[in-house]
């Protein structure tokens, strides 16, 4: 079954929903985890181009992501942390089809405003445009 989980971390509490949901499945499948988080602030996306030092935003990022990862290693997951930057649904499926995940788990909220109906959400942009299943878990407000 699964093998490789990426899951897609928001540094918000709806990464509680998601890892809920997911450590069972992983648990059951003895899959290796990828926690991902995208930064995507202006010094996130202009990082590379302009060799910019890490903002505060990213800094927090790669404290949480790492503090995530200790967790589910110490709950006895493979689970391996990414911290990108740019565009959140370009670096998911970017980084879904390098580390050969088999399953990617994200929370969506539903619509937000007007920007969703304009520009697509993040949630729909990666499941349109990738191979492998998307799990993807609303968030109970």
């Amino acid at each position: 079954m699964y093998q490789h989980i990426l899951i897609a971390l928001e540094n918000s509490a709806a990464d509680d929903t998601i890892l809920g949901h997911i450590r069972p499945l992983a648990r059951l499948t003895g899959a290796r985890l990828l926690l991902v988080h995208v930064a995507d602030g202006w010094v996130a996306r202009n990082f590379n181009q302009l060799k910019l030092a890490e903002s505060e935003e990213m800094k927090e990022d790669r404290v949480y992501l790492e503090k995530r990862s200790r967790q589910l290693t110490d709950e006895g997951f493979s689970c391996e942390a990414v911290l990108a930057l740019g565009e959140p649904s370009d670096q998911i499926i970017k980084l879904a089809h390098e580390k050969g995940a088999d399953l990617i788990a994200m929370t969506t909220h539903g619509h937000r405003f007007i920007s969703d109906l304009l520009y697509g959400s993040t949630a729909d942009r990666v499941r349109h445009q990738v191979d492998v299943p998307v799990l993807l878990l609303k968030v109970k407000h």
